[in-house]
C-alpha cells in the first residue's frame, strides 16, 4: 500500500537573519519538529535567499553530503580543501563531508539576491576522504521530461554521492504527463515543486510544496500550468 505525506510549503520552519531568509522542510537549526526531521536519509532541504554581498562563513561539516543547487545568481564557494568555485543555476554541487571539511558560501553579486536549495542526505559510508564535485548541465533538456542530476554512480548523469539516490529535475508545459518508475526497491521519493503546479498520485501541490511517497515502484506526474518545475529525489527509507 502507497504511503504518502504532504507538507505544505506555509507549514515549513522559517529563519529570517536579514541578510539570510531560509524555509526548512525538515527540523534545521532553531526549527525544530519532531514529525520533520527526515524522510529516509534526506535530512535537509533549505530554500534559502542570501541578500547581495553576504554569506555564510567558514563552518564545519562531516559525514554528510552536501548538495546545492542554485536557483538564481551567483553563489561563491571555497573550502578547506582549497576548492574556490562560482556555482549559478544550471549548476549541481556536491560536497561529500565525509571525516571533516570546512566551507563558505557567499552572494558575491553586488545587485541580485541568490537563491538556491541546500540538501543534505546521509551517507551511506562513513569517514570517506572529503570530496568536491561540481557540473553545469544543459536545462534545456528538462524541459518536459525529467533530467538526473544525481546518481550513486560516477558513470551516470550528472553528478554523484556516496548514497543509493537519484535526484531529476524537469520544467513543464501545462498538462503534460510523466511517469517516473523508482531505480530501487525500497526507496521513496520526495517531490519539491519549484514552480506553478503539480497533481502526484492524486494530490494537488503548488509552489514550494513538498511531497513525499513510498512503497511503491512508479509515479504519476500531471504539471497543471505552463513553466511547472519540479525536483524529484528518490532516496533509500531506513538510514
Amino acid at each position: 500500500m502507497t504511503k504518502t505525506i504532504l507538507h505544505k510549503s506555509e507549514t515549513r520552519g522559517h529563519a529570517n537573519h536579514g541578510w539570510l531568509e531560509s524555509y526548512h522542510t525538515f527540523s534545521f537549526a532553531n526549527y525544530y519538529n519532531p514529525e520533520r526531521m527526515h524522510f529516509g536519509v534526506l535530512r535537509v532541504l533549505n530554500d534559502d535567499r542570501v541578500n547581495p554581498g553576504m554569506g555564510f562563513g567558514a563552518h564545519p561539516h562531516d559525514n554528510m553530503e552536501i548538495i546545492s543547487i542554485p536557483l538564481e545568481g551567483d553563489l561563491e564557494h571555497k573550502d578547506s580543501m582549497g576548492n574556490v568555485a562560482t556555482i549559478k543555476h544550471g549548476d549541481i554541487q556536491v560536497l561529500s563531508a565525509g571525516t571533516g571539511i570546512q566551507h563558505s558560501e557567499y552572494n558575491r553579486n553586488q545587485n541580485q539576491l541568490v537563491k538556491f536549495l541546500q540538501i543534505w542526505i546521509f551517507p551511506n559510508k562513513k569517514n570517506v576522504t572529503p570530496r568536491y564535485d561540481q557540473i553545469t548541465l544543459d536545462v534545456s533538456q528538462r524541459h518536459n521530461k525529467l533530467q538526473q542530476i544525481i546518481s550513486p554512480n560516477e558513470s551516470d548523469e550528472g553528478v554523484w554521492i556516496h548514497q543509493d539516490a537519484w535526484f531529476h529535475m524537469g520544467t513543464f508545459d501545462a498538462n503534460i504527463e510523466t511517469n517516473y518508475q523508482l531505480k530501487k526497491s525500497g526507496n521513496g521519493v520526495y517531490a519539491f515543486v519549484l514552480k506553478g503546479d503539480f497533481m502526484i498520485e492524486g494530490q494537488e501541490l503548488g509552489h514550494r510544496d513538498g511531497f513525499g511517497i513510498w512503497e511503491t515502484n512508479e509515479i504519476q506526474i500531471l504539471s497543471k500550468t505552463e513553466g511547472s518545475e519540479i525536483l524529484l529525489m528518490e532516496v533509500p527509507m531506513t538510514l
